[in-house]
């Protein structure tokens, strides 16, 4: 299972610095997770500060 990021994302980048895989990407309107790299390991949703970030 991969974690996805939602609507509420802020782009405020915390997220990238913390995926150890570096899966995370900016988007047009919110940064997005690579599922077929994602590692699951969710370090990025404990560093998003509007919990913008969960399992899928």
């Amino acid at each position: 299972m991969a974690h996805v990021i939602s609507d509420e994302c802020i782009k405020c980048g915390s997220c990238v610095a913390e995926c150890p895989v570096g899966c995370i990407s900016e988007g047009d309107t919110k940064y997005i997770i690579d599922k077929d790299a994602c590692a699951d390991c969710g370090a990025c949703a404990g560093a998003c500060p509007v919990d913008a970030i969960s399992a899928e």
